[in-house]
């Protein structure tokens, strides 16, 4: 496996999976109250959410840093 890719803790995940992550640990509200963009406090869903974070580079940086920060169980096994 190359090397750039073991380091990359995002590598392997779509931002559909992220988000769904994301919201399946936080909610919606919580969401909002940690990155305050519209798309998580008006009338939230997982495709509007998408389409925003797809054309707004900035933020999805917040949404992926958030998960990065996330303490998530292990799944190696």
């Amino acid at each position: 496996m190359p090397k750039s890719s073991r380091q990359d803790p995002l590598h392997g995940l779509t931002l559909q999976m992220l988000l769904a992550r994301l919201v399946e640990r936080y909610g919606w509200e919580d969401m909002a109250d940690k990155i305050n963009i519209n798309c998580f406090s008006s009338d939230p869903s997982i495709a509007s959410s998408l389409k925003f974070l797809r054309k707004t580079p900035w933020a999805r940086q917040k949404v992926e840093a958030l998960y990065l920060q996330t303490q998530w169980p292990d799944e190696d096994d």
